[in-house]
């Protein structure tokens, strides 16, 4: 099915014309429509233009109404102020619309018109260490950003940059030569029953081999100069410190997929593409650099150099590509998946989610790769994230000053949430299994959804008591409305997707929850083309507070008009709850039927 024009989008085309047409100098003039708490519509572009061409905003906004023809869509607009146009649409056409926009699988929701390819860089755990509450944010905005890329048809290509290259990897597998068994999983007591079991052990391998290998390369000169002779080994392509090498990676993407799996979040291996993928283009990234002039050598590093980026004293700052002991950092990696990603993967747009504090290195590498000839003006851009807060209003640590891991972080957040969803399922009477299972969407939905209701610059309070709370601004709140919706198509019975009579007046709660709906495919397209998944989370928000008012004062089972009513109201509910259900999807959380 065709996408369906929302009203506003109607209405703006009949302003637009009316302009036109009252003002012929002034061809393509914007109206400037929003919605508005006086009447359903403002316009308020006659006030700029009347200023622009010397005119008088309020004759020109009675010239625009006197050159509307009849329609549909508009019921009543009235010139008020120093010229604004408030607008109220037509009940019929507003319904007409909403049952456009159910007849069809997507809501309405058109795809772009010309989408391209974006390569997302997001989730980049590093091998063998514990993903951190650090983590969090770049996997959950970005994958976020991918589903809303994806949903308006356009190809994404997912990059999961992994730290698995580098010095540490000398030690770890020189240990593995020394000590073989290390990593044999009957070895692990923890190891347990079902996939999470499985990651928590392979993290509890991991960890046992890091922590093993770093007392002997900081207590044993000896081990210490095998494990740089190893890494020199690792990176001219040994075969016995590849397959060690292997196995270490291996056992920590088990570990990630633990992780990605507690988090609701799909991670593909054939997405995860490590700093180790572009170890072979290094060479020719530093010939190129250093043939074009973009890189010069400076006491022995390779380094690219900018007139705006200067140290404390005054001295200028580089980018170093190369070290001077020949060794190679993440900007010569950087660089090389830029290569990569815009001459192998032919990408239109890459995209970096990533902590707001690397912001400088990736000006400095994007600017490289323009000087180089190898990324077009502004085909890269970084999304930076803010910090998650505890509540002091510090990083987030734990009470010994460490790190949060993220796994802890999710189990206290699922069992923050089992304790409502026990507290709710006595009516619902249901088993500890389901109990489990809506814990998880709860707990792990609430996370997710105070990060993507900020802003994705902005620091943000980790507060679980918050995050699962029924009232206020969290995804509890969003779910338990739909699933209070399930509830009453469920007690409807026959026909309980309603139908939509356009011929029926509506009260002031059904058409503000009708208006919001017919914002639903112009906010999904705001918040894909800007990467801002917080615009489709306020949204969300909204719809849901609109329900509420919409559910305390317009009965549905028991409309007060007939039957008539109660198909046009229970046609509401439907909607509704599709739209919650689709915008929640996209934003990577589940949508119980029953809470």
């Amino acid at each position: 099915m065709a996408s369906v024009q929302s009203l506003s989008a109607a209405v703006h085309q009949r302003l637009a014309e009316a302009l036109s047409a009252a003002l012929p100098e002034a061809p393509g003039a914007d109206p400037l429509l929003r919605r508005s708490d006086r009447a359903d519509f403002q316009a308020n572009g006659m006030l700029a233009l009347a200023k622009q061409l010397k005119g008088n905003p309020r004759e020109l906004a009675g010239k625009v109404v006197a050159a509307l023809p009849a329609n549909d869509e508009i019921k009543e607009i009235e010139v008020s102020g120093p010229g604004f146009l408030n607008i109220t649409v037509a009940d019929e056409a507003l319904l007409r619309t909403l049952a456009a926009r159910a007849a069809d699988d997507r809501l309405g929701v058109p795809y772009k018109e010309h989408p391209g390819t974006s390569v997302v860089d997001y989730a980049q755990p590093n091998v063998a260490k514990e993903m951190h509450v650090g983590h969090l944010r770049s996997t959950v905005i970005g994958d976020a950003i991918v589903q809303l890329l994806e949903h308006r048809g356009e190809t994404v290509i997912r990059r999961h940059h992994i730290g698995d290259w580098g010095t540490q990897f000398g030690m770890l597998t020189q240990y593995l030569i020394e000590h073989p068994h290390e990593l044999d999983h009957e070895s692990d007591a923890a190891a347990g029953d079902g996939e999470a079991a499985e990651g928590s052990a392979a993290m509890a391998r991991l960890n046992r081999l890091y922590r093993a290998s770093k007392v002997l390369f900081d207590s044993d000169e000896g081990f210490k100069q095998r494990a740089r002779d190893r890494l020199v080994l690792l990176q001219s392509g040994d075969e016995e410190t590849l397959a060690l090498w292997h196995k270490i990676v291996d056992e920590s993407k088990i570990y990630f997929q633990g992780v990605y799996r507690q988090l609701d979040v799909e991670v593909r291996d054939e997405d995860t593409v490590g700093e180790s993928a572009y170890n072979d283009d290094l060479q020719n990234v530093v010939k190129d650099l250093e043939e074009s002039g973009v890189a010069v050598r400076s006491e022995g590093a390779l380094c690219v150099f900018f007139d705006d980026v200067k140290g404390p004293d005054g001295t200028p700052t580089p980018l170093i590509v190369q070290k001077s002991n020949g060794g190679f950092g993440y900007a010569a990696t950087d660089l090389a998946a830029i290569r990569n990603r815009i001459g192998e993967l032919k990408a239109d747009t890459l995209l970096y989610v990533v902590d707001a504090r690397q912001a400088l290195h990736f000006r400095m590498v994007f600017d490289t790769a323009r000087r180089a000839g190898w990324l077009p003006e502004d085909a890269a851009r970084q999304l930076p994230f803010g910090t998650v807060l505890g509540r002091d209003g510090k990083p987030f640590k734990t009470r010994e000053g460490e790190t949060v891991r993220l796994v802890d972080l999710l189990d206290e957040a699922v069992g923050r949430a089992a304790e409502v969803v026990r507290e709710k399922s006595e009516k619902l009477g249901l088993s500890e299994e389901e109990i489990a299972e809506r814990a998880s969407q709860v707990g792990v939905g609430a996370i997710k959804y105070a990060d993507l209701s900020n802003s994705m610059t902005r620091d943000y309070v980790f507060d679980l008591d918050r995050m699962v709370s029924l009232n206020g601004d969290t995804s509890v709140y969003l779910q338990y409305a739909y699933a209070r919706i399930r509830s009453i198509m469920r007690m409807a019975g026959e026909g309980a997707e309603g139908a939509a009579h356009p011929e029926l007046p509506l009260k002031p709660a059904e058409r503000a929850l009708a208006l919001h709906l017919d914002e639903f495919a112009e906010t999904l397209a705001h918040a894909a083309d800007l990467y801002e998944p917080h615009k489709l989370a306020a949204y969300l928000y909204q719809l849901a507070s609109l329900f509420t008012t919409f559910y305390d004062q317009c009965p549905v089972l028991k409309a007060e008009d007939g039957a008539q009513q109660r198909e046009n109201r229970l046609f509401l509910c439907a909607l509704t709850a599709r739209t919650l259900h689709q915008g929640m999807a996209l934003l990577g959380i589940r949508t119980p039927e029953r809470l």
